[in-house]
This record gives structure tokens, sequence and C-alpha cells, in this order.
């Protein structure tokens, strides 16, 4: 199954000059979702994965069956001021400006083995926070699994290592 074919280019969104790389048709298609889900968790199944976490808001969509799919739990990671106990954040720059990603403190533990998970890879900037955070922790990030990735901004090449 080609999974490219279940997300939509949206022009200008969310500001002129950004293709937005739509989801929601893929996450509609049962058959989509499963594929898009088997594909992600696929590369870490013979890895021992204690954690999965995710990014706001559509990496949870995946994440959670991810997760499920290793025998793993499943963290958040959001925006300031989302969650509700404790948290340590790290700010970033994404494509069109710049952001701060929190988790609760407690979310993971030293020693622990976690996959970072978005839906896409742009600059690398949300990723390679989130990794920040992970590591803070005193826990290993295991590997990075996104669902699509837009080569032409550099990503990959900010995420090695």
């Amino acid at each position: 199954m080609d999974l490219r074919q279940l997300i939509r280019d949206i022009p200008d969104f969310p500001q002129r000059g950004i293709v937005f790389k739509d989801i929601t048709p893929l996450l509609k298609d049962s058959a989509g979702l499963a594929a898009a889900v088997d594909a992600m968790a696929a590369p870490w199944a013979s890895e021992r994965i204690d954690t999965v976490l995710a990014v706001e808001a559509r990496g949870y969509l995946l994440g959670t069956p991810v997760a499920l799919r290793l025998g793993a739990g499943f963290v958040p990671v959001r925006k300031p001021g989302k969650l509700p106990y404790e948290t340590v954040s790290v700010d970033y720059e994404l494509e069109y400006g710049s952001d701060t990603i929190e988790m609760h403190r407690d979310a993971v533990e030293p020693g622990q083995r976690v996959l970072i998970l978005d839906d896409i890879l742009a600059t690398g900037g949300t990723l390679a926070a989130a990794a920040r955070m992970v590591e803070g922790a005193g826990a290993e990030v295991v590997g990075l699994a996104v669902l699509a990735e837009l080569g032409f901004l550099g990503g990959r090449e900010r995420l090695q290592g």
C-alpha cells in the first residue's frame, strides 16, 4: 500500500509558503492506518522499548497504537501549560518559527529505553528537542519513528546520532 496517496497537501497552512501534510485521510482509512502503525513499529519489534514518547498532537494518533504493538507505555509531549503535573521543557526551532515542548517530570526514568515518534519529520527541531528531554531525564533514546519526511528541509541531518 502506498501511504503517500493517503496524505494530502494543504498549501499555505498554517501560514503562507508552508505546505501542510494532512494525515487525516490516512487516519480514516482503516487499512492505511493499520499499515502505517505496522510500518512504524516494525523496525523496533526486536528491541526492548519501555516507552513510546510522541509529540502533540498528531504524533499521539500514531504513537499510542505503536506503543501497544511494541508492548510499551506511552508518554505525551505537549505544548506549555497543557500538562497538569510538574514538567520539564525544551525550546526549539521549527520550520516556521520557534516553540517549546514539555513532558511530566516523571514521564521517563533513568535507564528506560524510549522510542520517540512524530507524524512528520521537517526540520528535526521537535524530535531533537524531545530527545534532549529524554536524555536529560537519564533515559536512552533507542530511535526515532516518523510517518513521513520532508527531505528538502534537512531534518534527518540534524538528527544524526
